[in-house]
């Protein structure tokens, strides 16, 4: 393997683990009933942007680790 395929390799699993961490934040900010969660008070709402981004976080980097 080449330092390329190290990088999409590394580069996917950073990107996969932040996934997870902010799909499981908007997780607890949506279970949370308006309380703030880690000083962020999120509404129900509003917690659906940081689960699709993490979604999107998440499905890039698994791509990422399989296609290398």
């Amino acid at each position: 393997m080449n330092n390329n395929t190290n990088f999409r390799r590394f580069f996917g699993a950073m990107l996969t683990i932040l996934g997870t961490i902010v799909v499981l934040f908007a997780c607890v900010a949506f279970l949370s009933d308006g309380k703030p969660v880690l000083g962020l008070s999120v509404t129900k709402w509003e917690s659906l942007a940081p689960f699709l981004v993490g979604l999107v976080f998440f499905m890039a980097g698994i791509n990422l680790v399989r296609e290398s």
